[in-house]
């Protein structure tokens, strides 16, 4: 069995647009792209790293395919992530014809989940998604995502493609690891736990003043 892995750069709101660079995902008039670069340091660096220390294959949007594809491969295979990069099978996800022309690309067609549920149940390296924030979307609606690694760095970017969005459906997770890094950025693997299990702190008889409240907040809808 195959899992597949999220790695994602967040702000404190949640936004994973364009963190390497202003030229990367400009996207609906996003103007803060390099958000995280003075983030950066030598704890975050080694996160980054052991997200690529194991065998990987990657899973990518057909977006952060292209931005790769245009910097990866020109890269020189003297930088570890470029050889990862580079020698890795990129399995990608479009909804239209794109060329695949970076070595081992391969297309996940027509019906991404019925092809990525097959992959999950075959043998080989884990599934690691970067960026791709459509990508996911589709991904956690179906609970295909087996764990995900988040990197929230301390800033607020008001706008921009967000992680969690509307319609992604409720599920708990638990935490697997985590630190903190000197310069603030709050590292954190968290596993998929199941369902939400809603409990409550309220009393047990709700006072007169409860139960017109909650009359209240009904009728308001």
């Amino acid at each position: 069995m195959r899992e597949i892995v999220a790695a994602t750069f967040l702000s404190l709101d949640g936004v994973m647009q364009a963190p390497g660079g202003p030229d990367e995902d400009p996207t609906g008039g996003f103007k803060l792209g390099g958000w995280l670069v003075h983030y950066a340091d030598a704890v975050t660096h080694e996160a980054v790293m052991q997200s690529f220390a194991a065998p990987f294959d990657l899973l990518l949007g057909r977006r952060t395919y292209e931005i790769f594809a245009a910097h990866w491969p020109f890269y020189g295979d003297d930088d570890p992530i470029a050889a990862s990069f580079n020698r890795a099978t990129k399995y990608v996800a479009s909804r239209s014809g794109i060329a695949l022309d970076w070595q081992n690309s391969v297309s996940l067609g027509d019906d991404i989940v019925a092809r990525l549920t097959a992959l999950k149940r075959e043998d080989g390296p884990k599934l690691l998604i970067q960026g791709s924030g459509d990508l996911i979307q589709t991904l956690l609606r179906h609970d295909l995502i087996d764990e995900m690694k988040l990197m929230v760095f301390p800033l607020v970017l008001g706008k921009g493609k967000r992680l969690f969005r509307d319609g992604v459906p409720p599920a708990a997770m638990r935490l697997a690891d985590s630190r903190v890094s000197p310069s603030g950025a709050m590292i954190g693997r968290y596993r998929r736990d199941g369902e939400v299990k809603p409990g409550s702190f309220a009393m047990a008889e709700p006072s007169p003043a409860e139960i017109e409240r909650r009359r209240n907040w009904a009728a308001e809808g």
